[in-house]
């Protein structure tokens, strides 16, 4: 009969295999001992908590159970030297397999042996994991501190590189984060954005809060007029980073509860953000830029301003360069500024909206098909003599063909049907039949 082999520990450096009481012995896989035992603060310490904890971090191969690809707790062996958390196994001796799970191997013994040199060795590396962990929190909350404290005393180009460290620090402890919340961190570092706040240090201010999560309260302060215009003028003027991050912040505020849409009804913020989603240099303003054009003009207040800054046939001649999510958010956006009536004009009267939107229909997402003709049908029944032929030219019957034909949503079709009616009321029935040939628009 087969005797119990010790587990082994493959350890880097020459591929050495040790089992594991040498590897307990040596310290190996983090492993220590004290008078010829285990530490007795990781005794202390509870392996489920630490393990939950630490979820994130790799695990040695020898402390995962083969059967659930977990840590284990509780680590049994079977007669085979394959070793399984207790739970695992029993559960899978109870379903009546006589096999080892790993190696398939027929059980001459069903009995199971704790393996508590495994255990104890789990238990050290955790505890240690643990402890490091526990310990760079706590520098990181002091560090922390020390920031906030020394930007109270310092200005000028010292508080930037102070708020520079914090950036860093925030932006790579999750812990810091936190600690900023929790300490008045948020309330002092909004307390630096105002009238005479230089860029410099409101570019910095910015990079950190967008980062942290605002309670109302803060949110609140940060929608101060003043705060608001420092944030737009940095939209503008900043680099690409400081765009964004004002772009997401300003959207963040947005969520707030009873938010008043004139604080961002500004004519400099508009452009700014028009100006964002263009900027071919840079494609990472794209997406956060449309998305606060969209939630801006769900505020029907704001969109005569929106259209009065040539937003509409910007965002038009954008439409064929843009990927599948920010194509949804600017289609959004024109069908928002398509529900007032100098939208419906703005958009009949620039010659490449029609085309575009045709362009659109059964190409990308069920989202944008419906968007592109919701447009569409407002532009259309504003003026069906003109706009009728033209959306036809451009292959639209078809199009709507293809839309009633497919898989799409009823109300979707039904729309398309009311649609291509429209557009046959200029045309005779053969003529309209022709118009309707897929052939070219497939091409």
């Amino acid at each position: 009969m087969p005797m119990y082999q010790p587990t082994k520990v493959e350890v880097s450096g020459g591929g050495q295999v040790l089992d594991l009481e040498t590897a307990v012995k040596d310290g190996i896989l983090g492993g220590g001992v004290e008078d010829g035992g285990f530490s007795s603060l990781s005794e202390k310490l509870d392996l489920k908590k630490m393990v939950e904890q630490l979820d994130s971090i790799e695990v040695p191969t020898v402390f995962i159970c083969p059967i659930s690809l977990e840590p284990m707790q509780d680590p049994v062996t079977l007669c085979t030297g394959q070793t399984y958390e207790r739970s695992n196994i029993m559960k899978w001796l109870s379903l009546g397999h006589l096999t080892c799970p790993t190696t398939m191997q027929e059980l001459w013994d069903d009995s199971i042996t704790p393996n508590k040199t495994l255990q104890h060795l789990i238990y050290t590396w955790f505890s240690q994991k643990y402890l490091a962990m526990k310990k760079k929190s706590e520098d990181v909350h002091g560090r922390v501190l020390e920031i906030l404290e020394n930007l109270k005393k310092v200005k000028g180009q010292s508080r930037v590189q102070a708020l520079k460290l914090l950036k860093q620090v925030v932006g790579t402890h999750f812990s810091a984060k936190k600690t900023m919340v929790d300490n008045g961190g948020v309330t002092f570092l909004s307390s630096l954005l105002g009238p005479f706040t230089s860029h410099a240090v409101g570019s910095e201010v910015v990079a950190i809060l967008v980062n942290l999560s605002l309670n109302f309260e803060s949110k609140s302060n940060l929608t101060q007029p003043a705060k608001i215009s420092l944030m737009v003028d940095m939209l503008n003027e900043g680099s690409i980073e400081t765009k964004v991050n004002c772009t997401k912040l300003i959207q963040g505020l947005m969520e707030t509860k009873d938010f008043d849409p004139e604080l961002v009804s500004s004519l400099s913020l508009l452009v700014g953000l028009l100006k964002l989603v263009k900027d071919k240099r840079y494609s990472n303003g794209t997406q956060p830029g449309l998305s606060l054009l969209k939630m801006i003009s769900s505020h029907e207040c704001v969109r005569s301003s929106i259209i009065s800054i040539g937003a509409i046939p910007q965002l038009v001649d954008v439409l064929p360069s843009l990927n599948v999510e920010c194509l949804e958010l600017a289609l959004s956006i024109l069908d928002n500024l398509g529900s007032v009536e100098e939208g419906r004009l703005a958009l009949k009267n620039y010659q490449k909206t029609i085309p575009n939107l045709v362009k659109l229909l059964m190409r990308t997402s069920e989202i944008c098909t419906q968007l592109s003709l919701s447009i569409l049908w407002a532009i259309c029944k504003l003026c069906p003599e003109e706009c009728a032929p033209i959306a036809v030219e451009a292959g639209l019957a078809a199009k709507l063909l293809l839309v009633i034909q497919s898989g799409c949503n009823q109300a979707l079709k039904q729309q398309s049907a009311e649609l291509l009616k429209l557009c046959s009321l200029n045309y005779t029935a053969t003529i309209f039949i022709s118009k309707c040939k897929l052939t070219r628009t497939l091409q």
